[in-house]
C-alpha cells in the first residue's frame, strides 16, 4: 500500500480516536456534584442544566465526527479528489484560475454538507438551552458575507500563493511565505476596519460611570485606548465576550450581554485581563509563532509539491501545485494536531499571566474571580473537564484552576 495514503489514513482514524477518547473521558467528569466553590452560584436546576449542556454538545459532536470521517475516507479511497479536478480542467483555464476553481468546489461542497450541523446546533442546541437569538434571516446574510470575504480576501491571498508555486521556482516558498506574513500583519486593522464592521453593529460608548471606570484604569496602565464600543452580540447568542483590537490605538469592544449581567468592578477586571495580554506581549509573541510556522510549512510544502506518490495516494491522474496544497496538508495533520497542542499548552499559560497581571493592576483578585464565576454560569460551562480534555483541547484553564491561582 502506499506510504503516504498509511499515513494520511492513520493520521485522520488516530486524531478521530484521541478526540472520542477525550469525549468520552469529558462525559465521565459530569458527577453532578457542584464544587464547593460555586455554592451559591449554580443552584441544583441551573447546574443540573449546565451538565446536560456538556453531554448534548459531546453526543453531538460524536455523530459530527464520525460523519466527517467517513466521508474524508471515502472521499480519498474513491478518488473524490481526481473528480474534481477533471472536471475543474475540463475548463482549461490555466493553473492558477484553476486551482481557485478547484478550492472553491471543495469549499462549497464542505460548506454545504456542514450546513446542517450548524443549523442544529444554532436552532436546536442552542435554542434548547436558551442561547441562540440569531434569525434564519441572520444566518443566511452571514453566509452570503463570507462567500463574499473568502472569494475576495481568499481568492487574494491564494491566488498569488498558486501564482508564487507555479511562476518562481525554488524561491516560491519564501515569496509565499513573504505574501501571508503580510496579511498575518494587517490581519488586526483590517478585522477592525473591514471585517467585523459587516457582522456587528459598535456603538461607541455612552459617557457612564462604566466607561469612566474603564478610561481611569487605561489610564493606569498606560494602555492606549481610541474607543470603547458596545456591540451587538446579542442578535446571534446570549453567550458574552469581550475583545481589544488595533496595534497603536486600541478600541475595546464590549458584547451587549457582557455589559448586562456584570457589575462595573468585574467588567474592569474583564478588561484587565485582555490588556494583560497586551502587556505580556502575547498577541505579538503569537504573531511570530505564526509567521516562523507558516514559513517552515511553505518550505516543507516545497518538498512534497510535486511528489508523485503523495498524488498517487489520491488516486490523481495528474500532478498539480493546488491539489497539492490539499494532499500536503492532510499529510501534514499529524504534526498539525502536536502543534496545536503545544500551542494550547503556551495559550494556557498566558491566560494565567493575563489574570495575574489584571489581580495586580487593579488590586482585586476577588473582581476577576467574580467575573469567571458569573461567566462560567451565564454560559453553563463545564467546571471540572477532565485533564486529558484539556490537555487536547483547552485553550484556557479550566475556571477552579484559574480561579485558585487567582487566590493564591
Amino acid at each position: 500500500m502506499n506510504i503516504y495514503l498509511v499515513i494520511v489514513l492513520t493520521a485522520l482514524i488516530g486524531e478521530f480516536v484521541l478526540r472520542s477518547v477525550a469525549r468520552y473521558l469529558n462525559l465521565k467528569t459530569l458527577d453532578g456534584k457542584l464544587p464547593q466553590e460555586f455554592n451559591g452560584f449554580y443552584d441544583e436546576e441551573k447546574y443540573g442544566q449546565s451538565q446536560k449542556y456538556t453531554k448534548t454538545y459531546t453526543k453531538f459532536a460524536y455523530v459530527s465526527s464520525t460523519f466527517d470521517l467517513v466521508l474524508i475516507v471515502g472521499f480519498i479511497l474513491f478518488g473524490g479528489f481526481n473528480l474534481v479536478d477533471q472536471f475543474v480542467r475540463s475548463f482549461n483555464l490555466g493553473p492558477v484560475l484553476s486551482g481557485l476553481v478547484f478550492f472553491g468546489m471543495l469549499y462549497i461542497a464542505q460548506d454545504i454538507i456542514s450546513t446542517p450541523f450548524s443549523l442544529y446546533t444554532n436552532f436546536i442546541i442552542e435554542e434548547r438551552f436558551g442561547f441562540n437569538q440569531m434569525t434564519m434571516k441572520t444566518f443566511v446574510l452571514d453566509k452570503i458575507k463570507t462567500y463574499a470575504l473568502v472569494i475576495i480576501l481568499g481568492g487574494v491571498v491564494l491566488g498569488g500563493i498558486l501564482f508564487f508555486f507555479e511562476e518562481a521556482g525554488a524561491y516560491a516558498w519564501m515569496y509565499a511565505w513573504g505574501l501571508v506574513t503580510f496579511f498575518i500583519l494587517i490581519a488586526q486593522p483590517l478585522f477592525t476596519t473591514v471585517i467585523a464592521p459587516l457582522f456587528n453593529k459598535f456603538t461607541p460608548m455612552e459617557d457612564s460611570e462604566l466607561k469612566r471606570a474603564m478610561e481611569a484604569y487605561s489610564e493606569k496602565v498606560k494602555f492606549p485606548i481610541k474607543e470603547i464600543c458596545v456591540m451587538d452580540g446579542s442578535k446571534r447568542s446570549a453567550h458574552s465576550n469581550a475583545y481589544f483590537s488595533g496595534f497603536i490605538k486600541k478600541r475595546i469592544a464590549l458584547f451587549d450581554t457582557l455589559v448586562e449581567k456584570h457589575s462595573i468592578e468585574e467588567l474592569v477586571a474583564i478588561i484587565a485581563h485582555e490588556v494583560g495580554h497586551y502587556k505580556r506581549k502575547h498577541i505579538l509573541k503569537g504573531m511570530v509563532i505564526s509567521i516562523i510556522h507558516t514559513g517552515i510549512l511553505f518550505f516543507l510544502l516545497s518538498l512534497f509539491i510535486d511528489n508523485r506518490g503523495l498524488f498517487d495516494a489520491f488516486r490523481m491522474e495528474e500532478i498539480s501545485v493546488y491539489a497539492g496544497f490539499v494532499f500536503f496538508g492532510l499529510l501534514y495533520s499529524p504534526l498539525e494536531l502536536a502543534l496545536s497542542v503545544v500551542m494550547n499548552v503556551i495559550s494556557r499559560k498566558h491566560e494565567y499571566e493575563a489574570d495575574a497581571f489584571a489581580a495586580e493592576t487593579t488590586g482585586s483578585p476577588e473582581s476577576l474571580v467574580l467575573a469567571l464565576k458569573n461567566l462560567s454560569v451565564a454560559n453553563l460551562g463545564h467546571l471540572t473537564p477532565h485533564p486529558f480534555t484539556v490537555f487536547l483541547n483547552y485553550s484556557h484553564p479550566p475556571v477552579l484552576q484559574r480561579i485558585a491561582a487567582l487566590r493564591e
